[in-house]
């Protein structure tokens, strides 16, 4: 590994970290500062003020090194989310739960795919279907970030609340269709025409099914052992369960990437199938956690920003900006809408029901993650990716201080009802 590498590795972390509390200062999740510094040290910002120091930073030798490290962090990061998934959250909310998970899902694609009609023309990259553009597009806007919300939730102390519950519980929901539709997405732009398509995505449903009812129930009778199970003698054992789930992440997400699917949705399902509530489990979450989060993700992070030039955003008189307005109002107005709405035919009063829509919009890095993918499959180009990668940000940054309005509003309106 040369020297470029490590200097690389050591200002992006340290600069991702900066932006991370500097977020948290302006209460701000972190990853919106995160997703910030990344974009800043592309061709945005450095790369634009002074090309030859990012050049001197991120010269193109270090950057397959940087891709490997952020996509190893990635896969990591995915299995978390999946592992943070409680669908026991769903159980009491049924009739909520259905009527806004599914509202804030298929709303966006709805009006996605409409407004994705649209956006082929100038924006789709030569040779890609106008069908997988759209369901694309609908999929990119149709996503929460569910571990980005649960944060909102705990900082703003909502979390365990009623309305952080149900919005917790849509988000869930939210998550496993939307990575089951990008899972379709991905089969479908594989190539091959629409019987290998097919294939594929019935291959990842054989997967989710084998995953679901054979390895989970074996990790289950696995965790229930004494092995697993136990309390501080075995805490010294906790390195192989961590090596354990490593290697299972790491096999379902090359699993996943031989069906032609895509190695995040692997990684993912195993986490959603690894049993909750066994200390053993908890505790080798919590390295993976520590380390993956704050120092491989950022590299993902950079990549993304490396990809994301909003200065080609004003090329050719700058047309490109009423577009990405066009889809900011959407997913805005789709998703918020749309959640708000469903919440209140529930019986959900109008500011827990706004409340809920905020939280909905929230994007985040799952959004990010998304846009990675589609750009990599070539269904977008860098123009869209940037506009996304925007929208994104955009909407991640305005939910907090809009649930933190909300939040004191009906805080004051509960004392003043005393």
């Amino acid at each position: 590994m040369s020297g470029g590498v490590l200097v690389a590795l050591a200002v992006v972390v340290l600069a991702c970290g900066a932006g991370g509390a500097l977020a948290r200062g302006l209460r701000q999740p972190a990853v919106v500062g995160e997703i910030a510094v990344g974009i800043l040290l592309g061709p945005s910002l450095l790369g634009w003020v002074w090309p030859q120091g990012q050049r001197w930073l991120l010269p193109g030798e270090v950057l397959p090194y940087l891709g490997a490290l952020g996509d190893l962090g990635l896969v990591a990061f995915m299995f978390l989310v999946g592992l943070e998934l409680d669908l026991g959250l769903l159980r009491g909310q049924g009739r909520a739960v259905v009527a806004v998970s599914q509202a804030s899902v298929w709303v966006p694609l709805g009006l996605g795919g409409l407004l994705a009609l649209g956006l082929y023309g100038p924006f789709a990259p030569e040779g890609v279907g106008r069908g997988e553009f759209a369901l694309f597009v609908a999929v990119a806007l149709s996503v929460t970030a569910f571990p980005v919300l649960a944060r909102i939730l705990t900082e703003q102390g909502l979390y365990g609340t009623p309305v952080g519950a149900l919005a917790m519980a849509c988000a869930a929901v939210v998550d496993v269709v939307a990575w089951c539709l990008l899972a379709v997405v991905v089969a479908v732009a594989g190539g091959g025409g629409a019987w290998a398509g097919l294939g594929r995505a019935a291959s990842a449903g054989v997967f989710l099914a084998a995953m679901w009812w054979g390895v989970r129930p074996v990790l289950g009778s696995v965790v229930a052992g004494r092995w697993w199970s136990g309390g501080g003698r075995d805490a010294g054992r906790d390195g192989g369960v961590v090596v354990g789930l490593f290697g299972g992440l790491c096999l379902a997400a090359y699993v996943t990437d031989g069906l032609g699917v895509h190695a995040l949705f692997g990684a993912f399902v195993f986490g959603a199938v690894v049993p909750r509530g066994v200390k053993a489990v908890e505790r080798a979450a919590t390295p993976m956690r520590d380390f993956a989060v704050p120092v491989l993700l950022p590299l993902f992070f950079v990549g993304s920003g490396l990809r994301t030039d909003v200065g080609a955003l004003g090329a050719g008189g700058g047309g490109a900006w009423p577009w990405a307005g066009a889809v900011l109002v959407v997913a805005v107005v789709a998703k918020g809408g749309a959640a708000t709405g469903a919440a209140l035919a529930v019986g959900r009063s109008g500011r827990d029901a706004v409340l809920v829509g905020a939280l909905m919009n929230c994007r985040g890095v799952t959004e990010l993650v998304v846009l990675n993918v589609g750009l990599g499959l070539g269904v977008i180009g860098v123009e869209l990716f940037t506009v996304l990668v925007l929208t994104a940000l955009v909407t991640t940054a305005l939910t907090g201080p809009v649930v933190g309005a909300l939040a004191v509003r009906g805080a004051r309106a509960s004392r003043g009802a005393a």
